[in-house]
């Protein structure tokens, strides 16, 4: 399988094609100014060859210097609140073998919080992680 590109932005990588137009929509909502006016900086990735990937895979395909991967997975696709996965890769797994990564469901409309603010280091993971809730899916301060 490809790599994933690397670009500037971050990559919103799309894992299920099983409705476009949930897709539309949700490509609609993460494009659209925010409340505070703010705006995820992403680089879409809508190739079939990428379906149904797992996160590990995500992880392993991405440039090494990304640090956050945003997924369109089956959830975000079909729940109301479109809940992408926000994926942080961290150094390695606590026994040292290989890279790992941290999870976190972000509403669609909040992208732009968590992207903006990781991308920037304005903000630790741990933060968005604490303010989630109790579901584990972060909609904001």
């Amino acid at each position: 399988m490809k790599s994933l590109p690397q670009t500037e932005e971050t990559l919103l990588i799309r894992t299920d094609f099983s409705d476009e137009a949930a897709w539309q929509a949700l490509r609609t909502v993460v494009t659209t100014l925010g409340e505070d006016d703010f705006l995820a900086e992403l680089h879409i990735v809508d190739d079939p060859a990428y379906r149904d990937l797992t996160t590990e895979q995500v992880v392993a395909l991405a440039p090494a210097e990304d640090d956050l991967l945003i997924v369109a997975d089956s959830k975000a696709l079909t729940e109301a609140e479109m809940p992408l996965l926000a994926v942080l890769k961290t150094d390695e797994d606590e026994d040292g073998s290989e890279q790992g990564f941290a999870e976190l469901r972000v509403v669609a409309e909040q992208l732009y919080s968590i992207e903006n603010n990781i991308a920037l280091a304005n903000m630790d993971w741990e933060e968005f992680v604490d303010a989630a809730e109790e579901d584990g899916v972060f909609r904001g301060f």
